[in-house]
């Protein structure tokens, strides 16, 4: 069996039409669900707010999760930081769930983020104070409590950081 480099098997892009099919049968644990809009609900807010850019995280060349890049006025609530942009709706599809690639993609994202919006200094993400999985993975990946806190419609949220300066 060919082995594939970790930059082989997973890779970042924006999202396109011919991923649409993908996210139509993208599932994810009940659990999880409620943490995190789907892929078809986050990309209706893309179309009508121009700020939101969607992202597709790939698995040896296939559609295995998904998130967007969020920069302008819509991410005041979670900073003040005008250089900033917004990681949301990040999920993984439960079928690739386990293999790693939160991690692999989370550590690609800040790269990701210098080319593709260069003006930016930090990423920032809110995440449920109950859903310790994805807080494990967000911080292990280089994201960093700093103590800002925000209701979200699940409770309290912790605001992450990473700063694009650093990495």
């Amino acid at each position: 069996m060919e082995q594939r480099t970790a930059a082989e098997a997973g890779a970042l892009e924006f999202y396109n039409d011919w991923h649409r099919a993908y996210f139509e049968r993208y599932s994810l644990p009940e659990e999880q669900r409620k943490f995190t809009a789907m892929p078809l609900e986050a990309l209706k807010a893309c179309e009508e707010d121009r700020g939101r850019h969607p992202v597709v995280i790939l698995y040896n060349g296939e559609p295995a999760g998904f998130f967007v890049l969020h920069e302008g006025e819509g991410i005041a609530q979670f900073t003040e930081n005008k250089e900033a942009i917004l990681l949301r709706a990040y999920s993984i599809n439960s079928s690739y769930q386990g293999l790693g690639i939160a991690t692999l993609s989370l550590r690609q994202l800040g790269g990701f983020v210098k080319r593709n919006f260069p003006g930016k200094t930090e990423i920032i993400l809110a995440v449920n104070h109950a859903n310790l999985a994805a807080q494990h993975v967000y911080r292990k990946s280089g994201f960093v409590d700093r103590g800002r806190r925000i209701m979200g419609r699940m409770g309290e949220q912790y605001i992450l950081h990473m700063d694009l300066r650093e990495a």
